[in-house]
């Protein structure tokens, strides 16, 4: 592993797999998982459930928030699970961790993505904001991209492989 306890922020759209995919990494890295749709405020909550998308203004907090959570894991590293959506966002999250920040992209098509939401249950984000999302999406260049189409084990092995 080149990067010893790295904060790792796995991204992509709603039903990518970040969740998934961070904590079976977090397990295999013996690193704390956080996800970031736990430090949505309420306001952001109470948006997209009632099928609002978030904007730039609304994610701003929430970024900041993941961005300081990032810093106070930094010497013992961390996996957080956040869509980090567009460039600006990740430039956000990166803020006093360049050295330490590794970014992973779970890559899939709307198609995929729309099946996993539409058997998703209790979740705040309705499938409908699935293209919004995909609106949003600037796709990294500079992450580890992997395809949702393996198994999680599989992901998690190409991404250990990065790291």
């Amino acid at each position: 592993m080149k990067n010893k306890n790295p904060i790792v922020f796995v991204m992509g759209v709603s039903g990518s797999g970040k969740s998934t995919i961070g904590k079976l990494l977090a397990s295999k890295l013996n690193l704390e998982f956080y996800d970031g749709d736990d430090y949505h405020p309420e306001a952001n909550v109470k948006k997209m459930a009632d099928g609002i998308p978030l904007n730039d203004h609304d994610r701003q907090g929430w970024l900041e928030r993941l961005n300081l959570l990032a810093i106070e894991n930094k010497d013992n590293g961390a996996i957080i699970a956040c869509s980090a959506l567009k460039t600006k966002y990740r430039v956000i999250l990166q803020n006093g961790l360049e050295k330490k920040l590794v970014f992973v992209y779970l890559k899939g098509t709307f198609e995929e993505i729309m099946t996993r939401l539409e058997q998703r249950k209790n979740h705040f984000m309705p499938p409908e904001l699935l293209q919004s999302q995909f609106n949003t999406l600037e796709v990294p260049s500079d992450a580890i991209t992997v395809s949702i189409m393996q198994t999680p084990e599989e992901i998690v092995s190409e991404i250990l492989s990065e790291i």
